[in-house]
């Protein structure tokens, strides 16, 4: 599988952006979707993931009530609707797929960067 993240950009905080990850090749719906970010000089993280039927949905605690993911099967594709955006999400984000929405994670793509500033 290869993926594609797209949607990234600049975004004042409060602000709402949509991330979209498009498996160029291969069947997303055989795999369960996720998000990861790193900011500047830290780890990357675990944002959200989601079973490949989209029925079970995680998402990290930081995020929870901010952000969604969900999936489209038909279109190969996987969203991360960002909204009430704040500085501290501007990162690089990536998304990955693999057979379980746990982890591991065996397909990433190239990674879309957010900043979040006024």
């Amino acid at each position: 599988v290869q993926l594609q993240a797209s949607g990234g950009g600049q975004v004042q905080p409060g602000g709402s952006l949509r991330l979209s990850c498009l498996a160029s090749e291969g069947t997303f719906s055989n795999y369960a979707g996720a998000w990861f970010r790193q900011a500047p000089g830290k780890e990357r993280e675990f944002v959200a993931s989601i079973r490949w039927n989209g029925r079970n949905k995680y998402h990290a605690h930081s995020v929870r009530g901010r952000f969604t993911i969900s999936r489209d099967n038909a279109k190969n594709t996987v969203h991360l609707q960002m909204d009430n955006l704040k500085p501290e999400d501007t990162a690089v984000y990536y998304c990955a797929a693999g057979e379980d929405p746990s982890g591991p994670f065996d397909y990433w793509g190239q990674g879309t960067l957010v900043t979040v500033s006024s």
